[in-house]
């Protein structure tokens, strides 16, 4: 009986490394917050990385695209009934994935008798401001991390996607228009998908434009949270071309 605790201990162990290695080939997610409003970023298939969650909220994820809809869905019906029971003002992430999203991650990773949520996920929350903005990653196995603004990274491997984030953090302008946040977050991507680390300061044009031949027939995705909108609703998925990418 004394080795229950020990063998349960190894059994999620052994249930951690496997998510990791099944996780291994998907594509890096991005966002960042910007004046007028978060942009995220993603290279999928299709439309299977960035989703609108609620009026001020979206996600962005990696994974199997089944575990992906079934945390997504999650993520939509727990907006909704917040906004039902409560108001829509009243809808946060710090709420959804607290109280929502990261225990279902969590019990269904600790269930060693069910398959465990294949995915990585990226929360926004429009604020007011950008100092106002919330940015969640959200792990498989349902811990969270919130970080007030700034830029957000999810990734297979959470330590370089970490380096990313903090190489955009302290190297892209804080003044970066849309357009130039985008090539910005793809070419953190471009380092991360080729295992390249990322150093030094400013990159040349030709850097921040050589993302072009590893998105490699896939659909490069783009969502934008709009700070300026006159609806409650304020998603919106951008087309490539529209940022002259």
């Amino acid at each position: 009986m004394t080795e229950e605790p020990y063998r349960w201990l190894e059994a999620v162990e052994n249930r951690r490394e496997y998510v990791r290695e099944q996780l291994r080939s998907g594509t890096p997610v991005l966002a960042a917050s910007l004046r007028d409003g978060i942009l995220l970023v993603g290279v999928g298939p299709g439309r299977s990385k960035i989703f609108e969650v609620h009026d001020r909220e979206a996600m962005a994820a990696l994974g199997h695209p089944a575990d992906i809809e079934k945390v997504r869905q999650a993520a939509v019906d727990a907006a909704h009934i917040e906004a039902f029971t409560r108001a829509a003002e009243d809808i946060t992430l710090r709420r959804l994935v607290s109280f929502n999203l990261g225990p279902l991650l969590k019990q269904q990773f600790e269930q060693l008798f069910s398959a465990p949520y294949l995915g990585e996920f990226l929360f926004a929350e429009l604020g007011r401001t950008p100092g106002q903005d919330v940015l969640v990653n959200l792990h498989f196995d349902g811990a969270f991390t919130f970080h007030t603004g700034g830029i957000g990274v999810a990734a297979s491997d959470v330590e370089a996607g970490d380096g990313a984030r903090e190489w955009l953090a302290q190297n892209m302008p804080g003044d970066a228009s849309r357009d130039q946040a985008a090539r910005w977050l793809l070419h953190a991507w471009h380092a991360l998908v080729s295992q390249r680390s990322l150093s030094g300061g400013t990159p040349t044009e030709a850097e921040l434009d050589s993302w072009r031949e590893a998105v490699d027939g896939r659909q490069l995705e783009l969502g934008w949270l709009g700070r300026q909108g006159r609806g409650a609703a304020r998603f919106e998925a951008l087309k490539p071309d529209g940022l002259g990418l």
